[in-house]
Protein backbone atom coordinates (compact mmCIF):
# COMPACT_ATOMS: atom_id res chain seq x y z
CA UNK A 1 0.00 0.00 0.00
CA UNK A 2 1.68 3.39 0.99
CA UNK A 3 4.73 3.65 2.64
CA UNK A 4 4.02 6.39 4.89
CA UNK A 5 5.67 4.51 7.56
CA UNK A 6 9.47 4.57 5.42
CA UNK A 7 9.36 7.67 4.30
CA UNK A 8 7.57 10.02 6.97
CA UNK A 9 10.35 11.43 8.33
CA UNK A 10 11.88 12.16 4.91
CA UNK A 11 11.40 16.41 3.46
CA UNK A 12 8.68 16.59 0.79
CA UNK A 13 10.01 15.70 -3.24
CA UNK A 14 8.62 19.34 -4.14
CA UNK A 15 11.39 21.00 -1.77
CA UNK A 16 14.18 18.56 -2.58
CA UNK A 17 13.69 19.01 -6.17
CA UNK A 18 13.78 22.46 -5.61
CA UNK A 19 17.21 22.24 -4.15
CA UNK A 20 18.97 19.77 -6.92
CA UNK A 21 22.42 21.06 -7.69
CA UNK A 22 23.30 22.46 -11.26
CA UNK A 23 25.01 19.61 -13.37
CA UNK A 24 28.56 19.22 -13.33
CA UNK A 25 29.27 15.64 -14.72
CA UNK A 26 30.93 15.68 -18.08
CA UNK A 27 28.74 12.80 -19.97
CA UNK A 28 31.51 12.32 -23.02
CA UNK A 29 34.69 12.96 -21.44
CA UNK A 30 37.83 10.23 -22.14
CA UNK A 31 38.79 9.21 -20.37
CA UNK A 32 34.89 8.35 -18.70
CA UNK A 33 34.70 9.33 -15.03
CA UNK A 34 34.11 7.70 -11.92
CA UNK A 35 31.93 8.55 -8.78
CA UNK A 36 32.42 7.32 -5.81
CA UNK A 37 30.25 6.39 -2.98
CA UNK A 38 30.68 5.00 0.73
CA UNK A 39 28.27 3.03 3.03
CA UNK A 40 27.43 5.20 5.97
CA UNK A 41 25.01 2.37 7.69
CA UNK A 42 23.76 -1.09 6.41
CA UNK A 43 20.42 -3.32 8.35
CA UNK A 44 18.33 -6.13 7.34
CA UNK A 45 15.45 -6.80 9.56
CA UNK A 46 13.68 -10.27 8.31
CA UNK A 47 10.45 -11.90 9.31
CA UNK A 48 9.79 -14.08 11.81
CA UNK A 49 9.55 -17.63 10.24
CA UNK A 50 6.04 -18.45 11.22
CA UNK A 51 4.45 -15.24 9.15
CA UNK A 52 3.14 -16.18 5.88
CA UNK A 53 5.02 -14.10 3.37
CA UNK A 54 6.82 -12.03 5.96
CA UNK A 55 8.50 -9.35 4.15
CA UNK A 56 12.34 -8.75 5.08
CA UNK A 57 13.62 -4.95 4.85
CA UNK A 58 16.95 -3.92 3.35
CA UNK A 59 18.10 -0.26 4.23
CA UNK A 60 21.44 0.94 3.81
CA UNK A 61 22.62 4.57 3.97
CA UNK A 62 24.90 5.92 1.22
CA UNK A 63 26.81 8.95 0.99
CA UNK A 64 28.06 10.56 -2.46
CA UNK A 65 32.25 11.52 -2.64
CA UNK A 66 32.68 13.03 0.31
CA UNK A 67 30.14 15.42 0.26
CA UNK A 68 28.23 16.22 3.79
CA UNK A 69 24.91 14.65 1.74
CA UNK A 70 23.35 11.23 2.05
CA UNK A 71 20.89 8.85 0.22
CA UNK A 72 18.33 6.41 2.72
CA UNK A 73 17.96 3.37 0.42
CA UNK A 74 14.84 0.99 1.53
CA UNK A 75 13.48 -1.99 -0.24
CA UNK A 76 11.02 -4.67 0.96
CA UNK A 77 10.28 -7.97 -0.50
CA UNK A 78 8.88 -10.86 0.96
CA UNK A 79 11.93 -12.61 2.74
CA UNK A 80 11.76 -16.24 0.70
CA UNK A 81 12.87 -14.23 -2.68
CA UNK A 82 15.93 -12.94 -1.32
CA UNK A 83 15.76 -9.49 -3.60
CA UNK A 84 15.05 -11.48 -6.60
CA UNK A 85 10.99 -11.85 -8.36
CA UNK A 86 9.89 -15.38 -8.45
CA UNK A 87 7.84 -14.61 -11.48
CA UNK A 88 10.17 -13.24 -14.05
CA UNK A 89 13.50 -13.86 -12.30
CA UNK A 90 14.91 -10.35 -12.35
CA UNK A 91 16.72 -8.82 -9.35
CA UNK A 92 14.52 -6.32 -7.54
CA UNK A 93 15.19 -2.57 -7.82
CA UNK A 94 14.53 -0.09 -4.86
CA UNK A 95 14.68 3.73 -4.33
CA UNK A 96 17.19 5.54 -2.65
CA UNK A 97 15.91 8.78 -1.39
CA UNK A 98 17.96 12.25 -0.84
CA UNK A 99 18.06 13.46 2.64
CA UNK A 100 17.93 16.89 1.43
CA UNK A 101 21.01 17.60 3.76
CA UNK A 102 23.76 19.37 1.30
CA UNK A 103 23.69 19.38 -2.66
CA UNK A 104 23.19 16.26 -5.21
CA UNK A 105 23.78 16.09 -8.61
CA UNK A 106 21.75 13.11 -9.17
CA UNK A 107 17.89 13.12 -10.98
CA UNK A 108 17.55 9.35 -9.39
CA UNK A 109 19.17 6.35 -7.15
CA UNK A 110 18.43 2.95 -6.89
CA UNK A 111 19.94 -0.33 -5.50
CA UNK A 112 19.52 -3.72 -5.01
CA UNK A 113 20.66 -6.25 -2.88
CA UNK A 114 21.28 -10.01 -3.46
CA UNK A 115 20.79 -11.69 -0.35
CA UNK A 116 22.30 -14.78 -0.39
CA UNK A 117 25.35 -13.45 -2.04
CA UNK A 118 25.13 -9.70 0.21
CA UNK A 119 25.80 -8.40 -3.18
CA UNK A 120 24.83 -4.40 -3.85
CA UNK A 121 24.12 -3.11 -6.60
CA UNK A 122 23.92 0.42 -7.28
CA UNK A 123 22.47 2.88 -10.20
CA UNK A 124 22.17 6.69 -10.69
CA UNK A 125 21.10 9.14 -13.05
CA UNK A 126 22.23 12.48 -13.90
CA UNK A 127 21.73 15.71 -16.04
CA UNK A 128 24.79 15.86 -18.67
CA UNK A 129 26.99 19.00 -18.22
CA UNK A 130 28.67 18.85 -21.96
CA UNK A 131 24.88 18.07 -23.55
CA UNK A 132 22.41 19.90 -22.91
CA UNK A 133 18.90 18.34 -22.43
CA UNK A 134 20.44 15.04 -21.89
CA UNK A 135 21.04 12.26 -19.40
CA UNK A 136 23.37 9.88 -18.17
CA UNK A 137 23.84 6.71 -15.70
CA UNK A 138 26.65 5.01 -13.82
CA UNK A 139 26.30 1.77 -11.99
CA UNK A 140 28.31 -0.58 -9.77
CA UNK A 141 28.41 -3.18 -7.48
CA UNK A 142 30.21 -4.11 -4.03
CA UNK A 143 29.77 -6.82 -1.35
CA UNK A 144 27.67 -5.79 1.97
CA UNK A 145 30.03 -6.85 5.41
CA UNK A 146 26.90 -7.34 7.43
CA UNK A 147 27.05 -9.46 11.36
CA UNK A 148 23.87 -11.31 11.46
CA UNK A 149 22.11 -12.85 14.70
CA UNK A 150 18.65 -14.52 15.33
CA UNK A 151 16.13 -13.16 17.59
CA UNK A 152 13.82 -15.03 20.22
CA UNK A 153 11.36 -15.41 17.41
CA UNK A 154 13.99 -16.84 14.66
CA UNK A 155 13.68 -14.01 12.72
CA UNK A 156 17.77 -12.74 11.07
CA UNK A 157 18.78 -9.39 11.90
CA UNK A 158 21.97 -7.58 10.52
CA UNK A 159 24.01 -4.96 10.86
CA UNK A 160 27.31 -3.47 10.06
CA UNK A 161 30.42 -5.45 10.87
CA UNK A 162 32.24 -2.43 10.41
CA UNK A 163 30.74 1.25 11.32
CA UNK A 164 34.02 3.30 9.58
CA UNK A 165 33.94 3.75 6.03
CA UNK A 166 36.56 1.29 5.06
CA UNK A 167 37.40 0.74 1.39
CA UNK A 168 35.50 -2.36 1.11
CA UNK A 169 32.26 -0.18 1.76
CA UNK A 170 33.04 1.96 -1.40
CA UNK A 171 31.83 1.73 -4.75
CA UNK A 172 32.95 3.72 -8.04
CA UNK A 173 30.05 3.59 -10.32
CA UNK A 174 31.07 3.85 -14.01
CA UNK A 175 28.67 5.53 -16.70
CA UNK A 176 27.17 3.71 -18.86
CA UNK A 177 27.49 3.78 -22.82
CA UNK A 178 26.05 6.78 -24.55
CA UNK A 179 22.14 6.44 -25.58
CA UNK A 180 21.07 5.66 -28.54
CA UNK A 181 19.07 7.61 -31.63
CA UNK A 182 15.42 7.50 -31.29
CA UNK A 183 15.10 5.33 -34.14
CA UNK A 184 17.50 2.80 -33.19
CA UNK A 185 17.11 -0.68 -34.17
CA UNK A 186 15.95 -3.54 -32.86
CA UNK A 187 19.46 -5.27 -33.19
CA UNK A 188 21.16 -1.75 -31.49
CA UNK A 189 18.20 -2.28 -28.00
CA UNK A 190 18.74 -5.83 -27.66
CA UNK A 191 22.75 -4.87 -27.48
CA UNK A 192 22.37 -2.69 -24.97
CA UNK A 193 21.52 -2.28 -21.27
CA UNK A 194 17.72 -1.61 -21.08
CA UNK A 195 16.32 0.30 -18.34
CA UNK A 196 13.84 3.29 -17.08
CA UNK A 197 12.97 6.70 -15.13
CA UNK A 198 9.84 6.62 -14.02
CA UNK A 199 8.60 10.08 -13.73
CA UNK A 200 5.11 11.64 -11.83
CA UNK A 201 4.15 9.00 -10.50
CA UNK A 202 0.29 9.15 -9.12
CA UNK A 203 -1.86 6.94 -6.99
CA UNK A 204 -5.00 7.32 -4.78
CA UNK A 205 -6.53 5.10 -2.72
CA UNK A 206 -8.81 4.87 0.63
CA UNK A 207 -7.85 3.60 3.98
CA UNK A 208 -9.98 4.26 7.29
CA UNK A 209 -6.94 5.15 10.23
CA UNK A 210 -6.47 1.79 11.80
CA UNK A 211 -7.03 -0.14 9.11
CA UNK A 212 -4.69 -3.25 8.46
CA UNK A 213 -6.62 -4.09 4.87
CA UNK A 214 -3.57 -5.20 3.24
CA UNK A 215 -5.41 -4.14 -0.34
CA UNK A 216 -7.25 -1.23 -0.24
CA UNK A 217 -11.03 -1.77 -1.93
CA UNK A 218 -10.98 1.56 -3.68
CA UNK A 219 -7.99 2.30 -5.55
CA UNK A 220 -7.04 4.40 -8.36
CA UNK A 221 -3.89 2.41 -9.41
CA UNK A 222 -0.64 4.32 -10.46
CA UNK A 223 0.11 6.45 -13.48
CA UNK A 224 3.10 7.78 -14.33
CA UNK A 225 5.74 8.75 -17.21
CA UNK A 226 8.17 5.93 -17.87
CA UNK A 227 11.37 7.32 -20.34
CA UNK A 228 13.86 4.55 -21.74
CA UNK A 229 17.41 5.32 -20.50
CA UNK A 230 19.06 3.59 -23.60
CA UNK A 231 16.99 5.35 -26.33
CA UNK A 232 15.15 8.32 -24.77
CA UNK A 233 11.74 6.78 -25.57
CA UNK A 234 8.78 7.72 -23.65
CA UNK A 235 5.34 6.47 -22.86
CA UNK A 236 2.84 7.63 -20.78
CA UNK A 237 1.37 4.66 -18.24
CA UNK A 238 -2.19 4.33 -16.91
CA UNK A 239 -3.68 1.02 -14.95
CA UNK A 240 -6.28 -1.30 -15.59
CA UNK A 241 -9.23 -2.73 -13.85
CA UNK A 242 -7.54 -4.05 -10.41
CA UNK A 243 -7.78 -7.76 -11.12
CA UNK A 244 -9.15 -10.45 -8.89
CA UNK A 245 -5.43 -10.93 -7.38
CA UNK A 246 -5.94 -7.15 -6.36
CA UNK A 247 -3.28 -6.97 -9.11
CA UNK A 248 -3.33 -3.71 -11.37
CA UNK A 249 -2.51 -4.31 -15.24
CA UNK A 250 -1.49 -1.01 -17.36
CA UNK A 251 -0.79 -0.08 -20.73
CA UNK A 252 2.39 2.52 -21.65
CA UNK A 253 1.63 4.62 -24.87
CA UNK A 254 4.14 6.24 -27.08
CA UNK A 255 3.96 8.16 -30.19
CA UNK A 256 2.10 6.13 -33.17
CA UNK A 257 4.29 4.03 -35.46
CA UNK A 258 6.69 3.18 -32.45
CA UNK A 259 8.16 -0.12 -33.21
CA UNK A 260 8.08 -0.87 -29.67
CA UNK A 261 5.18 -0.93 -26.86
CA UNK A 262 5.22 -1.18 -22.51
CA UNK A 263 3.08 -2.84 -20.40
CA UNK A 264 3.10 -2.77 -16.15
CA UNK A 265 1.96 -4.46 -13.37
CA UNK A 266 1.44 -3.53 -9.61
CA UNK A 267 0.93 -5.36 -6.63
CA UNK A 268 -0.72 -2.85 -3.85
CA UNK A 269 0.23 -5.21 -1.34
CA UNK A 270 3.59 -5.90 -1.86
CA UNK A 271 4.16 -2.49 -3.31
CA UNK A 272 6.06 -3.96 -6.57
CA UNK A 273 5.99 -2.44 -9.75
CA UNK A 274 6.75 -4.73 -12.87
CA UNK A 275 7.68 -2.79 -16.53
CA UNK A 276 7.91 -4.99 -19.81
CA UNK A 277 8.86 -3.44 -23.05
CA UNK A 278 8.96 -5.34 -26.25
CA UNK A 279 10.02 -5.00 -29.57
CA UNK A 280 8.50 -5.92 -32.80
CA UNK A 281 10.71 -5.98 -35.88
CA UNK A 282 9.61 -8.90 -36.97
CA UNK A 283 9.90 -12.52 -35.94
CA UNK A 284 13.95 -12.80 -36.21
CA UNK A 285 15.14 -9.40 -34.65
CA UNK A 286 11.71 -9.18 -31.74
CA UNK A 287 12.24 -9.40 -28.12
CA UNK A 288 11.23 -8.38 -24.38
CA UNK A 289 13.13 -6.86 -21.52
CA UNK A 290 11.69 -6.43 -17.66
CA UNK A 291 12.29 -4.94 -14.72
CA UNK A 292 10.83 -4.89 -10.88
CA UNK A 293 11.05 -2.21 -8.37
CA UNK A 294 9.79 -1.59 -4.59
CA UNK A 295 8.26 1.73 -5.37
CA UNK A 296 8.53 3.77 -1.87
CA UNK A 297 6.17 6.13 -2.57
CA UNK A 298 4.98 9.33 -0.26
CA UNK A 299 1.57 9.56 0.95
CA UNK A 300 -0.51 12.54 2.27
CA UNK A 301 -3.69 11.82 4.38
CA UNK A 302 -6.82 14.10 3.76
CA UNK A 303 -9.30 12.09 6.03
CA UNK A 304 -9.62 8.25 4.65
CA UNK A 305 -8.15 9.75 1.33
CA UNK A 306 -4.35 8.93 0.83
CA UNK A 307 -2.36 10.42 -2.10
CA UNK A 308 1.04 9.32 -2.98
CA UNK A 309 3.19 10.73 -5.08
CA UNK A 310 7.68 9.65 -5.94
CA UNK A 311 10.83 11.87 -7.11
CA UNK A 312 11.85 9.95 -10.03
CA UNK A 313 12.59 6.35 -9.57
CA UNK A 314 15.00 4.32 -12.13
CA UNK A 315 13.82 0.94 -12.55
CA UNK A 316 16.50 -1.64 -14.05
CA UNK A 317 16.51 -4.62 -15.21
CA UNK A 318 18.82 -7.71 -15.01
CA UNK A 319 22.36 -6.82 -13.09
CA UNK A 320 25.31 -5.68 -14.66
Amino acid sequence: MGNLSLVSTLVSGAVLLAKLASADRACTSDPAPSYLWRVGDARFDGAAPDAEGGKAVVAVSIIPGTTNSFFECVAEWPESWAGWSPEDGNIIWGDCIWSGAGPTYDTAVAFAVDWKNRTMYLSHTFPCSDKNGSDSMATGSFNLDLDCADDEDGSTHCTMRDKTTSPELQVNTVPSTPGLAANATCEDNADVYQSWQLEKWYRQYELRLGDTTSAPKVDSGPSFTLRNLANGGVFECAPGAKGDDNVFNGNCKQAEGADTEAVFRFDPVLDMLSITQSWECGAESSFNTSGVSFVQATCNRVGDVLTCSSLPLWIGTKTF
